[in-house]
């Protein structure tokens, strides 16, 4: 029995510099350290143009998008990973615009056919691609974790697309102050080893605790502290900006 293939698809601006890469990466090393064969991609440093609703990969190209750009690579890697992991810092409440036009590329994996899944109307998914898991990583600036919920709901619905499992998600909110920690010596070391585990444990398990992902999430500035490093920060800069 060969590794078991993860594709990872970091959509963040900041690439490997950014928060979502200081919970994506030790989780992909535990996935890794299981056994795992992981590739990642940063979306900034490909070309992917967005989707023009010709719907050609679906009538006249079938399984076959007409446009040539860096998803000729990504589509097969789609087809072949037992786990997908999506990872995005939340904009406006769901995914980065890189993401997103990713995810509407993936419109060949469909075809035009209707199916009806647990009442409701899906497009089936073509041969090979139905299979495996998939994994959310996302970090955001607001404090608190129900922020999250946009994107959890939108993330359930591509996995149910795909006819994949989804996983489960690591979760990092407060992601802008990890840097200030970081710099005030603040412990957060358990953060990243929970991340690190819970990729672990998803590939030796099938499953990541949940106590491994209330670790990754965990607070450690209280919220009127936040609130009030945020805007001190912010006003100093505005502050500057103004007097020039």
């Amino acid at each position: 029995m060969g590794k078991e293939k993860v594709l990872a698809i970091n959509s963040s601006p900041n690439m490997g510099k950014g928060n979502t890469a200081r919970i994506l990466n030790p989780f992909l090393e535990g996935m890794k350290g299981a056994g795992a064969e992981v590739d990642l991609y940063y979306l900034r440093k490909l070309t992917i143009k967005p989707c023009i609703a010709c719907l050609k990969c679906w009538t006249k190209t079938p399984g076959k998008c007409i446009i040539r750009d860096d998803m000729d690579e990504l589509l097969p890697k789609i087809k072949d990973a037992d786990i997908i992991v999506f990872a995005t810092p939340l904009y406006w409440d769901g995914v980065t615009g890189l993401m997103k036009m990713f995810m509407d590329r993936m419109t060949p994996l469909g075809k035009p056919y209707l199916e009806i899944i647990d009442g409701r109307s899906r497009h089936p998914v073509r041969e090979g691609y139905a299979h495996g898991k998939l994994v959310l990583v996302s970090t955001c600036g607001f404090f608190e974790e129900i922020n999250f919920e946009p994107m959890l709901d939108h993330m359930k619905a591509v996995a149910t697309n795909m006819r994949r499992e989804f996983a489960g998600a690591l979760l990092r909110p407060n992601a802008m102050s990890i840097e200030p920690a970081i710099h005030f010596k603040v412990p957060l070391d358990d953060i990243f080893e929970a991340a690190e585990s819970a990729g672990r444990e998803l590939m030796e398990d099938g499953k990541m605790a949940k106590e491994t992902l209330a670790t990754v999430g965990r607070e450690f500035f209280p919220l009127e502290q936040v609130v009030e490093q945020a805007n001190r920060y912010f006003k100093k800069i505005l502050d500057k900006v103004e007097s020039e």
